[in-house]
């Protein structure tokens, strides 16, 4: 069961994200918050496995509830949804942490897919969010400079395991594909996130896409 923590400043879009969400059987609403201070309260509070955060609300706003969390209890995975695609708003919430950026108006069906995909580990986005983000914006709005590692400075492994992190593959998918432990893959990420300047997954995962490293 993946516990669901659901937070937006319009209770009628929680009750109708819980209504629609309860159907699944494999997703428990745990929770509700109408802005991220008391999000972030609740996460303490309730522990759930993914939360559901709006970007635009009152006292704390989405972005800044995000950062706290995903630094504070790095085992919850957070998950935006919002109306606005701004690229920005996109950029700043990866930053922050988020494992994905949904838009409100997409299918039941694929909203609850996506919860199952972040909860595994996997990164996800609305379609045309990742083109979008990477047209508008260059990996240095996204995360610090990269001053003295180029993509060439990088073993041919840290670049595949990069490319498939850029894929959205788990650490345990990266090991089975490319016949290493998942320890040792782990490694590899830790490395990576340091010589790139990156702070976590998910910057690692855009910047992956921006580069396009070609597999070996």
């Amino acid at each position: 069961m993946i516990r669901l923590l659901l937070v937006d400043d319009q209770n009628l879009i929680c009750q109708g994200l819980k209504a629609m969400l309860s159907l699944e059987p494999d997703l428990e609403v745990i929770g509700t918050a109408n802005n991220g201070e008391v999000a972030i309260a609740q996460v303490a509070a309730l522990q759930p496995d993914v939360v559901l955060m709006d970007v635009r609300m009152p006292v704390m706003d989405g972005r800044e509830a995000t950062r706290r969390i995903t630094q504070q209890y790095p085992q919850v995975k957070v998950l935006v949804l919002s109306t606005f695609d701004d690229d920005q708003y996109i950029a700043d919430a990866m930053r922050a942490g988020a494992k994905g950026y949904l838009l409100k108006d997409m299918p039941s069906e694929e909203l609850a897919q996506a919860i199952r995909f972040v909860q595994l580990g996997y990164t996800q986005l609305a379609p045309g969010l990742m083109e979008k983000l990477m047209a508008g914006f260059s990996t240095t709005a996204i995360a610090p400079p990269i001053e003295s590692t180029s993509l060439g400075q990088l073993t041919p492994r840290e670049q595949e395991v990069l490319q498939l992190v850029g894929l959205g593959l788990t650490n345990r998918d990266i090991a089975q594909k490319l016949f290493i432990s998942e320890g040792t893959v782990k490694t590899h990420v830790t490395h990576l996130l340091n010589r790139l300047n990156l702070r976590n997954r998910s910057q690692l995962a855009i910047y992956a896409h921006s580069a396009a490293t070609p597999p070996h």
